[in-house]
């Protein structure tokens, strides 16, 4: 009885529980700004006799360095304004001490160096004298600089800016021109270096979820593929492949945070959940608390032979004593031996995504699919490579805030992305969230508001996926990113080198037909049958999946289980959100191919189970307040989303559109409203309502047409010397099919060779050839 009555007397309520932190900040921040005051005007005789008095005592004491007291005060009252660290106190008091004895120090050692004597005082001589005889005048006060400098870190809950210590890194092999020689052996070199065991080990070792770290990797960060500290070696640029002029659209275009968290008085709702589950006789120890944008944590540790479920019971009574709803438990913490109580804020912070992209874990990552998912309890960013999820589902009820997320991954996307490495597909139904991106270069058709051709799309998704698993059949490459980096890399290089040196080569000598061979070669990179297709990553999009169940229920099924169980080598992803999670639409087989989940507010336990296979989704608070699960997580962390307006996606659009014009390749059309302007090799169809086999009917029917087609692209590809599928598509406008059979005729007539995988095929007629050949058909007609 004696203990705990005197456990009780000692967990009383003090005087100053009742007040909130950040009142006594205020406070205090107020106190220090008059003494401040105070110690400026003391010198003057300002003060009245007690400030002459503490002036006179203190400059026996400090000398020179009791100016730096109102100093020293100005930065605690604008770090007490700032801060919301819950135990801001001891660390400050300890940096303070910190920062002004070694203020005090570096003072006594610049007079010294310059034959001053006495100008730290008393205790600036205690400091300096023994750091003089051990480490002699400057190096004392480097290492007396490096205490001031961290000191200042702390008060102020800060780190140095990551860009300061880039600015030193450079790269020394750019910082000279290679010769000729070393170039030729450096790419060889490069090319035979690296295995496919190597990329597939590289591939394991980067991590799917990043926080706030920065990667190691350095070499193909976001910066060099910008062009960005990098000095180019060549003099002859093309607007095509890796070398095309993607700028990001700048930062300043997002939002950043606002608002501060009104987390309360942590002392205080400690002792009150220690107390409430002592009354049931549940005995734990409060232990660290994580301020996050919308909800404290309050991680506890309970004496051993308690069962978890008795604390996950008393929810209500706690909710109750802490006056808080809805409050959610977490037995355990992932990877702690801990229990985390997560109570609301009273007032939240609202993430900005211009905030999560300047960071340094964003901007020097090298993954192209890197998106934004919001910040942690503890305030960390927290990031996601959607091509390791690889397919991405996303429920809620209405204000959850599951349009607004969609839109920041969106933005994420076309941060990292030009229209040359990243395709977009949405689909729309409700017409009035994914139309913003209507003109932006890289759709590869306007965005699709209607459920049957939703379907279409799909379907025409597949066989693009078969397609390229056919190419990476033949060119023995297991995915996209080995294709990219160990195929078409390295061809587009070589021809880039080639056309370079042939420029070199004819500079003093040269023609108007050669210059403008040149030119034509550099504009038609893509063109070239030595290159390799390229393959950029495709995202197809779909809003409200809901609606398109309800009316094709079984093919939309199909048609994303199908894509999302072998899409993810060829870089095919999806995205899908519905506000109904429910059975009928968020599938046993949908859950299944789609391990990577976020689930926002939803109003009951059973919908947060058919999400997340879990409960805990029904206590969020909305407003981007989320759990997000993927194939490597044991339980779901709750993150608290980034917030986009309708007015930043529209600016960034905007800059998009401006930016890209001049820089778009030949197969994109800014005007996507039309079927002429949309030629891709297998989305040609999309923009049309009608069926794309009526059409390849149509074509087939028109004999005349295709005989006078046939004999044009007959003499276009032996002039040209150029012969292959999408080029023929590019050129003259016309669908897949139809190309298809054309190059088919050419292969029966001997005019081009065998297919030879993603390559362009051989032309086996010289162009001096054409004519005899041309009139010994005429003879033969």
């Amino acid at each position: 009885m004696k203990t705990k009555k005197k456990k009780e007397s000692v967990e009383k309520k003090s005087m100053w529980d009742g007040i909130a932190l950040e009142v006594k900040h205020s406070a205090l921040s107020i106190i220090f700004i008059a003494l401040t005051i105070f110690f400026i005007l003391s010198p003057f005789g300002k003060a009245g006799v007690m400030g002459d008095k503490i002036f006179n005592w203190l400059t026996a004491f400090f000398g020179a360095g009791y100016f730096i007291i109102p100093l020293l005060f100005i930065i605690l009252a604008v770090s007490l304004m700032r801060d919301s660290r819950p135990q801001f106190a001891r660390t400050t008091v300890v940096a303070s001490f910190l920062f002004f004895t070694s203020t005090l120090g570096i003072i006594e050692l610049l007079g010294i160096a310059f034959g001053l004597t006495n100008k730290g005082g008393w205790l600036g001589n205690f400091i300096e004298a023994p750091l003089v005889k051990l480490f002699d005048v400057w190096i004392s006060f480097v290492f007396l600089l490096m205490f001031g400098i961290i000191s200042l870190l702390v008060i102020f809950n800060t780190k140095l800016p990551a860009r300061t210590l880039l600015f030193w890194k450079k790269d020394t092999k750019n910082d000279e021109p290679l010769s000729k020689d070393e170039n030729e052996e450096e790419s060889n070199a490069n090319e035979e270096e690296a295995t496919e065991e190597e990329l597939s080990q590289e591939k394991e070792s980067e991590p799917d979820e990043i926080h706030s770290e920065p990667e190691p990797e350095q070499k193909n960060s976001l910066k060099k593929m910008l062009g960005l500290g990098t000095n180019s070696t060549s003099s002859f640029s093309y607007n095509y492949g890796s070398n095309i002029k993607f700028v990001p659209p700048p930062l300043k275009l997002l939002n950043g945070d606002k608002g501060k968290p009104g987390f309360g008085d942590i002392k205080a709702n400690s002792n009150i959940i220690k107390r409430t589950l002592e009354k049931f006789r549940i005995n734990v120890e409060m232990d660290e608390v994580s301020v996050g944008p919308s909800i404290t944590r309050y991680a506890l540790k309970p004496a051993e032979g308690v069962k978890l479920s008795r604390i996950v019971g008393l929810q209500d009574n706690l909710a109750l004593a802490l006056a808080a709803h809805p409050i959610r438990i977490e037995a355990p913490i992932p990877g702690k031996s801990l229990i985390g109580i997560e109570i609301p804020n009273s007032a939240r912070t609202t993430v900005g995504l211009g905030t999560l992209l300047k960071e340094n874990a964003y901007q020097s990552s090298s993954k192209d699919l890197l998106v934004a998912l919001g910040k942690s309890i503890d305030g960390k960013p927290h990031f996601a490579n959607l091509a390791k999820m690889p397919h991405l589902l996303i429920a809620g009820q209405t204000g959850a805030g599951k349009s607004v997320t969609v839109h920041a991954l969106i933005i994420s996307l076309l941060f990292r992305n030009s229209s040359e490495n990243l395709r977009l597909i949405m689909v729309d139904p409700k017409r009035v969230e994914l139309t913003l991106y209507n003109d932006i270069p890289h759709l590869l058709t306007p965005v699709i508001t209607d459920p049957q051709k939703a379907i279409r799309v799909l379907n025409q998704v597949a066989k693009e996926m078969e397609r390229r698993y056919d190419i990476l059949g033949a060119e023995k490459a297991p995915n996209v990113e080995f294709y990219t980096k160990k195929i078409y890399e390295p061809a587009l290089k070589k021809y880039q080198e080639k056309i370079a040196k042939k420029k070199k080569e004819n500079a003093n000598s040269i023609t108007d037909n050669n210059e403008q061979s040149m030119e034509e070669d550099a504009d038609n990179i893509e063109n070239s049958p030595n290159i390799p297709e390229r393959m950029p990553y495709i995202v197809v999009v779909i809003d409200e999946l809901a609606t398109i169940m309800s009316s094709y229920p079984r093919e939309l099924e199909a048609g994303i289980v199908r894509l999302a169980q072998l899409s993810r080598a060829v870089g095919i992803h999806l995205i899908l959100s519905t506000q109904r999670p429910q059975v009928s639409v968020i599938t046993g087989l949908i859950k299944a191919n789609v391990p990577s989940r976020i689930a926002l507010q939803v109003s009951s336990y059973v919908d947060s189970k058919t999400i997340l296979d879990t409960g805990g989704a029904e206590k969020l608070l909305g407003a981007g307040d989320m759990l997000y699960c993927s194939g490597e997580m044991s339980k779901p962390i709750r993150l608290q989303s980034a917030f986009i307006t309708t007015e930043e996606i529209k600016n960034v659009v905007k800059h998009i559109i401006q930016t890209h014009k001049e820089h778009l390749p030949s197969e994109i059309a800014i005007d996507i409203t039309s079927q002429e302007n949309n030629t891709d090799v297998i989305f040609a169809s999309m923009t049309n309502d009608g069926d794309s086999a009526n059409e390849d009917k149509r074509d087939n029917n028109d004999g005349d047409s295709d005989s006078e087609l046939y004999k044009k692209i007959r003499e276009f590809v032996i002039q040209s010397q150029k012969a292959s599928t999408s080029y023929l598509q590019r050129k003259f406008r016309i669908g897949y099919p139809r190309a298809a059979n054309i190059m088919d005729e050419l292969e029966q007539d001997g005019v081009v060779g065998p297919s030879d995988g993603a390559k362009g095929r051989q032309v086996l007629i010289k162009p001096t050839d054409s004519t005899t050949n041309s009139d010994d058909d005429n003879d033969n007609e």
